[in-house]
């Protein structure tokens, strides 16, 4: 965060119960220090509990729709569209705040296909009116061309957390977008 994170999302599908609120709200507590929004990634319930300040929901989770009639209109709803603009369409129609696509790159954290075609970026600009926000195996060098063609938020795990210096890192993710 202190290198810049516009958002965080905690993501851990195989934590109990217990472990994941207690991760979650350790994350929630530094996201609120550094006045960082903070989201939950598939837990409606946990992200209500925490009054976590939005969700991401993925494909074969809550739909979006449902998702927002749980959270109410006050809450971040991200939705994964992969690579399909008629998800992100969808997601749009239901309600979603934003719309994620990928995987783009091979990630050394989530197995995907990398089937997402980089033009989708520049098409999502065009025809919605919600940010873009592009995931898989992202580095500031690989963003570049997605950062170029109008993504408004780039999603990095390892490029960032595996690396060295974390803040230099999510530093160079920041450099990506002037202003």
């Amino acid at each position: 965060m202190r290198g810049g994170a516009a958002l965080l999302q905690y993501r851990h599908k195989t934590a109990s119960p217990q472990l994941r609120r207690e991760q979650a709200a350790r994350l929630q507590a530094l996201c609120r220090q550094y006045r960082v929004p903070f989201i939950i990634n598939d837990f409606v319930d946990l992200c209500l509990e925490l009054d976590a300040d939005g969700i991401h929901v993925g494909g074969t989770d809550m739909g979006i729709a449902q998702t927002r009639a749980s959270v109410g209109p006050g809450k971040i709803v991200g939705a994964s569209c992969y690579g399909s603009m008629d998800l992100a369409r969808a997601a749009h129609g239901a309600g979603a705040s934003y719309v994620a696509f990928g995987g783009f790159y091979p990630s050394r954290v989530k197995k995907y296909e990398v089937t997402t075609p980089p033009a989708i970026v520049a098409e999502a600009k065009r025809t919605l009116p919600l940010p873009v926000v592009v995931i898989g195996g992202m580095t500031a060098e690989n963003a570049r061309p997605l950062v170029e063609q109008g993504t408004d938020m780039v999603a990095a795990i390892s490029s960032v957390y595996m690396a060295d210096d974390p803040e230099h890192a999510a530093r160079a993710f920041g450099s990506l977008f002037p202003g």
